[in-house]
């Protein structure tokens, strides 16, 4: 018997480490839910909290996020 510790990404089940199990293995799953660690937050919600941390730059483009290649790379605005 071989436990794996994987995650779900709304589609699959993906282990979070190399399995030794020949292609197309019929296998039967039992999926238990873990808990996150003490303390541990998701690595997402740790970023989503640091980013809350610092001011929006009010001098900053409205259009950034769609504009980015002109402002990082100085081709031209899509729109």
């Amino acid at each position: 018997m071989t436990t794996l510790v994987a995650h779900f990404d709304g589609r699959v089940l993906v282990p979070e480490k190399p399995v030794a199990l020949p292609t197309g293995c019929l296998l039967e799953v039992r999926v238990t839910p873990l808990e996150p660690a003490q303390g541990g937050e998701r690595p997402l919600a740790k970023l989503a909290a640091l980013a809350r941390q610092f001011p929006a730059n009010p001098n900053s483009p409205g259009d950034l996020a769609a504009e980015h290649d002109h402002y990082l790379y100085g081709t031209p605005k899509k729109a």
